[in-house]
């Protein structure tokens, strides 16, 4: 077996992998709350740019489009119905859970239940060596490096970040500084949603278009917030290496089954030992 198509696709599978955890950890962080419709985001980001497809216009722009349209659907979905939720972490996972099937099957409906492809705005391969690499996992790969930068900027060097990290370690003191911790959670959101949107938008081409394609991104994103520890967006990108490396890796050497539940059996194991998370830096705070 050849390494570098292997170490490609693991890293691409990864690097969509990362952008899910990090949403889905940043939402979870601020509002101490798991998004179940997360997934249901991603697919969005998705539709969006099979939407673009379908009407003619370029991929491209469909993937420019997806984080923007996911990011003011979050926008919507928070300012309605999930700040409602705060104060109840149970009823919060259930009513998300209910939001994102009535998401997932009103795309169900426009798809008719069938598989479509997209087309990626560069196709084909290129040489390393004697190796093709194809170009989509490539650029992939290159956006979520860059993507993952900026977000780390966002959040330790900018205004925005402070005022994040401030409603985060601690919502009281941060509204008697005059912060709007309703703005700040509802940007936050907004945001997540839009990492899950490009998520979406990047992996189309990759995957087939489909209502359920955002299920396993979930289930996994689940269980890497809570390895890396909610908190910390080290954390997040580690507890998605972490899952996102092991579950692109595995099923080349066994078989996908028993690789999703190698995962999970690892990721126990992990969580026995250390509950708090991989790099938690969660404080109780109380809203």
């Amino acid at each position: 077996m050849n390494v570098v198509p292997f170490v490609f696709d693991m890293l691409a599978y990864s690097a969509i992998f990362v952008l899910v955890v990090l949403g889905l950890g940043v939402i979870a962080s601020m509002m101490g709350i798991f998004n179940f419709a997360h997934g249901e985001l991603v697919l969005l980001g998705a539709y969006t740019v099979y939407a673009f497809q379908l009407n003619g216009w370029p991929t491209w722009m469909g993937m420019c489009a997806a984080p923007f349209t996911v990011a003011l659907v979050g926008f919507v979905l928070e300012r309605i119905a999930i700040q409602r939720f705060y104060n109840s972490p149970i009823s919060a996972m259930l009513g998300t859970y209910a939001i994102g099937l009535a998401l997932r099957e009103s795309v169900r409906a426009l798809l008719a239940g069938r598989f479509y492809s997209v087309d990626a705005p560069f196709s084909g391969s290129f040489a390393i060596g004697d190796v093709l690499v194809s170009k989509w996992r490539t650029v992939v790969i290159l956006v979520t490096a860059i993507v993952m930068v900026l977000c780390y900027l966002l959040l330790t060097r900018t205004r925005i970040g402070l005022k994040v990290r401030a409603a985060l370690e601690n919502p009281a003191l941060a509204r008697a500084s005059g912060i709007s911790t309703n703005r700040v959670y509802a940007g936050t959101f907004a945001f997540g949603s839009a990492l899950a949107g490009l998520a979406g938008g990047l992996m189309v081409p990759i995957y087939a278009m489909s209502a359920d394609m955002g299920v396993p991104f979930l289930i996994k994103g689940f269980l890497a917030v809570m390895l890396g520890g909610m908190g910390s967006f080290e954390g997040s990108l580690a507890g998605a290496a972490l899952v996102g490396a092991t579950s692109s890796a595995l099923p080349w050497a066994i078989k996908p089954v028993v690789a999703d539940v190698l995962v999970f059996v690892i990721a126990i194991i992990i969580v026995k030992f250390r509950p708090e998370g991989l790099l938690s830096t969660l404080r109780r705070k109380s809203k």
